[in-house]
């Protein structure tokens, strides 16, 4: 499967909440494991006029490591979060555009290690995450 039919299947399945938060995948590198989502949130979203609230910028994040394992292994058919640790060393805004991307760093038959980041359209970082995650693959016939 190419590039684009990849993105186009892992946008058609994307659940609701990423379309909520105005996210788009716009990449996705099986070489390097990656997958980049765009998120324009919108400021019902936020506090303090427009601070994406921080459990939205930790499933921005969340969203983007997992696809990035579906992206990477085609028989990965299921992601689970163990573990999710996020750091905000800037104020993520809504209202604006925002390139989150997802990092898989090390796929073993059943446990993901996975990485992301947050930029904003100055390409300032503000918020990134390490992640450990429960894969589901494919059953082999």
């Amino acid at each position: 499967m190419n590039t684009e039919h990849i993105i186009a299947a892992l946008n058609a399945r994307a659940p609701t909440f990423l379309k909520l938060l105005g996210g788009e995948i716009i990449s996705v590198d099986a070489k390097h494991s990656e997958c980049t989502f765009t998120f324009t949130v919108p400021l019902d979203y936020c506090h303090s006029i427009d601070v994406v609230q921080g459990g939205f910028v930790a499933a921005m994040l969340d969203a983007a490591m997992s696809h990035a394992a579906f992206a990477h292994d085609q028989n990965v058919i299921g992601v689970s979060t163990l573990e999710l640790t996020t750091h905000y060393p800037g104020v993520t805004r809504g209202d604006t555009t925002l390139t989150v991307k997802g990092i898989a760093r090390k796929l073993t038959h059943k446990t993901a290690f996975l990485d992301g980041e947050i930029m904003n359209a100055a390409g300032e970082v503000t918020a990134f995450a390490r992640s450990v995650a429960k894969i589901v693959r494919r059953p082999q016939a």
